[in-house]
């Protein structure tokens, strides 16, 4: 699961997707443009604006719930609370310890 969001949501997520029962996240700073095209709500423009983009591997079965956590914690209901991506994991592989599949998550 990739999400970007508002950069003062991303400890919400985080703490919501931690209760939930998710290990891990990766947290990298983007740039964004969109079909807004860098409007804000206050009618600036700007041709990149920054956010976080959070990325989650989850197993199947709590991929529905995290998602669901994600746009409670990640929503404000303003213009700007951006998209959530769903890709299929193929593998996954702890390297310290060959673990693989949902063990390596």
């Amino acid at each position: 699961i990739t999400a970007i969001a508002k950069p003062f949501k991303t400890d919400d997520v985080h703490h919501e997707l931690s209760d939930l029962g998710v290990n891990g996240m990766t947290l990298t700073e983007i740039k964004d443009f969109d079909r807004l095209k860098g409007h804000i709500e206050v009618q600036d423009v700007i041709d990149f604006l920054p956010k976080p983009k959070l990325a989650v591997a989850v197993a199947d079965d709590l991929c529905d719930r995290a998602i669901e956590t994600i746009c409670k914690a990640a929503g404000t209901g303003q213009i700007g609370d951006d998209k959530i991506f769903i890709t299929d994991l193929e593998q996954s592989i702890r390297i310290r310890t060959g673990e693989t599949g949902n063990d390596a998550l």
